[in-house]
């Protein structure tokens, strides 16, 4: 997952609104969005190569998200798979305090990470280059692959782009937010970000939609929450920037 941008508590009939796109390589083989077999509480993709997610929710509620924090070199196989640490906290009971916390003791154990966990009326952010718990304020936000809302171009174009059209009505278009994930536009050089890898690369993963020979955005979601935890998720997927197809699940919130 390499973009996230979301608006908490600041609309009239949505504590929620998510729109995401999860950059990966083509080839790391991956199931779309669907309850898990093995944890049917559970609805969110699936990494099949190490098992975990990047973004998913559960039947009572329970919220995580993942972003990789970008380094120049970001290949260690002595870490333990990311993907856990949101498939961690969606098959457990601590609250999300209490779980980064928990990742904080370890977060040396992981490559550089951007964590989101909680739920449609709190949410809490932890990264382990920062190793700060931080509960997120109401508003509308943005998470690349740096900090939560670093100004970067995507992050700022994002932001703007969802709370534009929130602004516009108060029912929410789902295929107007996935319209603004395909936005490709790369961002010029001069404000490119510098993360440590050359300039042509940077140039390349600087739109919200990702499309290179190797690697790209595989899915885009919106999730969306409303005031009465009516919950619903909608995964996009493509292939080599292709469209797929739509998974869309609706469902009431378990009293936890």
């Amino acid at each position: 997952m390499c973009l996230i941008n979301f608006q908490l508590h600041d609309h009239p009939i949505y504590k929620l609104v998510l729109a995401a796109n999860r950059d990966e390589f083509y080839e790391r083989p991956t199931m779309p969005a669907h309850f898990w077999e093995d944890n049917p509480n559970i609805l969110a993709g699936r990494d099949l190569r190490r098992m975990g997610t990047w973004l998913g929710v559960t039947k009572k509620g329970r919220i995580a998200a993942l972003t990789n924090f970008r380094e120049a070199d970001q290949q260690n196989t002595n870490k333990i798979s990311r993907g856990e640490l949101v498939s961690a906290y969606l098959s457990g009971n601590m609250g999300p305090q209490n779980y980064l916390e928990s990742i904080q003791k370890n977060a040396n154990n992981y490559s550089g990470f951007n964590l989101i966990v909680g739920n449609p009326d709190h949410l809490f952010y932890l990264s382990n280059r920062q190793n700060k718990i931080l509960e997120i304020t109401a508003g509308t936000h943005g998470l690349s692959n740096h900090f939560l809302d670093t100004p970067w171009p995507k992050v700022v174009k994002g932001k703007e782009k969802l709370k534009e059209h929130i602004m516009e009505q108060e029912t929410i278009n789902i295929n107007k937010l996935f319209q603004f994930l395909t936005d490709m536009e790369e961002t010029e050089d001069i404000n490119l970000p510098n993360t440590g890898v050359n300039i042509e690369l940077e140039r390349k993963l600087s739109p919200l939609f990702i499309k290179i020979p190797n690697y790209g955005t595989r899915s885009s979601t919106i999730l969306l929450v409303d005031k009465s935890n009516h919950l619903t998720f909608v995964e996009r997927t493509y292939s080599k920037g292709k469209f797929q197809c739509d998974n869309q699940f609706t469902f009431q919130i378990e009293q936890r």
